[in-house]
């Protein structure tokens, strides 16, 4: 099926933020596929000081890709703060659709113009695994079942009204991050992915999914560990148990 590409003001009001930490072998393909699909969006990399000098491979793809925007910081402080930091860099320069998305090639920005039509009636889109006509590729049988265990327990706990809580892959409207408070939130790594949803869910923004073909990375090494895995959950049962959320 195919979907129209977003027109011209959309694509110039849109950012996505691209957190990385040793991406260099991976950034210059998503750059070439994103601007590939959306020539006249924005694409934000927020990196954390990267020994492979992630950042300045970017520079180096500036003169052909002009709409490429780096925000380098000081030290690794993790997958939350930057997509906070990049969030913060793209309210104050006036996006109106702000997305993210991982560097390692996982998510294609061929579903890009999908989700932008599913956005034109909600307030944030999340590409969705776990939805029909989505999936994952190259993942084992046991990694399968514990993401998809991990997001029905989530999303049961937090009553949000999605079936993928911890895809990186999503458009959400600037009015939107700019109701959630986003300097109360607490979570950093992936279960930052779900507070956001659950401020969303609880300001009452409308959420939807869009399918989306994950691919597990082919090169580089993946930043995810056990132990946020199960900081990740005690992150949830905090959250869902806050009466200040927005106080």
């Amino acid at each position: 099926m195919n979907f129209d590409i977003p027109d011209s003001r959309a694509q110039e009001t849109t950012v996505m933020i691209v957190p990385t930490f040793n991406e260099r072998e991976n950034i210059p393909e998503l750059v070439r596929r994103f601007f590939l699909q959306l020539e006249e969006a924005h694409l934000l990399v927020v990196d954390d000081n990267s020994p492979d000098d992630t950042a300045s491979v970017c520079e180096g793809l500036i003169q052909q890709y002009p709409n490429l925007h780096i925000l380098r910081r000081e030290g690794r402080r993790g997958l939350g703060p930057a997509y906070l930091a990049g969030m913060a860099w793209a309210l104050e320069h006036n996006f109106e659709i702000i997305g993210t998305m991982d560097a390692d090639l996982s998510h294609d920005p061929a579903h890009l113009p999908r989700m932008f039509s599913v956005l034109k009636d909600n307030d944030i889109v999340i590409g969705s695994r776990y939805i029909r006509d989505g999936g994952t590729i190259n993942w084992k049988i046991r990694r399968v079942l514990l993401s998809w265990l991990a997001n029905k327990y989530a999303a049961k706990l937090l009553g949000i009204p999605a079936h993928d809580l911890t895809s990186g892959f999503r458009l959400y409207r600037r009015k939107v991050l700019g109701n959630l408070q986003l300097e109360r939130v607490k979570s950093t790594g992936y279960s930052f992915l779900a507070e956001l949803l659950y401020r969303a869910h609880k300001s009452q923004a409308s959420i939807a999914e869009s399918p989306i073909i994950f691919f597990d990375r082919k090169l580089g090494v993946s930043k995810l560990q056990s132990k946020e895995i199960y900081w990740g959950a005690f992150n949830l049962l905090r959250l869902r148990c806050s009466k200040d959320l927005f106080q």
